[in-house]
């Protein structure tokens, strides 16, 4: 096993505030506020609209995520992880999908039947989240989650990577041979 990456350690003389800004103002960049937010319900459309059991929407906070979304500006910079939120209606589903560059963190903040399956190597495990549940999904093991409750579901989803690369799908899966 590898050893875990070390953080610099940052002291306060080393911080740099931007050029142009005080301190304040540079704080104030770096604030995403729910009320400036929108759910984007186009950044994986193109998987809803082959099959809208894959309907879902992200509401980003901290850089743009995997789905596929280049730039946004109304979110904070991603320096070292993407945060968003995902909603997802009853009975759909994110597809089993994989991140060879990050972890991934799922939050359950409403829900009480989120399942997630994750494979590895032939090997299938299954596990069934509610609120305030969270599972850390390792980078290179494929994961995808279904809502099996009866109201839609909302997480936090945090990639372990500012810019994730945008994750693959099994080959014998269908959204595989989707084009964005």
């Amino acid at each position: 096993m590898a050893a875990p990456k070390k953080f610099p350690s940052i002291e306060p003389s080393d911080v740099e505030i931007p050029a142009g800004k005080t301190l304040g103002s540079w704080i104030e960049s770096r604030v995403a506020r729910y009320e400036t937010r929108t759910l984007d319900w186009n950044a994986l459309k193109f998987q809803a609209d082959y099959d809208p059991k894959y309907k879902r929407a992200q509401m980003r906070y901290i850089g743009t995520g995997a789905t596929g979304i280049v730039d946004d500006e109304n979110v904070v910079p991603a320096e070292n992880f993407t945060f968003s939120t995902m909603v997802l209606p009853a009975g759909c589903e994110g597809p089993l999908h994989i991140h060879r560059d990050a972890e991934e963190v799922f939050f359950i903040l409403k829900g009480h039947k989120i399942r997630l399956f994750i494979e590895h190597e032939g090997e299938t495990v299954e596990t069934l989240l509610t609120e305030r549940d969270l599972i850390s999904v390792p980078p290179g093991v494929y994961r995808g989650l279904r809502n099996e409750g009866i109201e839609e579901a909302l997480m936090c989803v945090m990639i372990g990577n500012p810019k994730p690369v945008t994750p693959t799908y099994p080959a014998d899966h269908p959204v595989s041979k989707l084009k964005r």
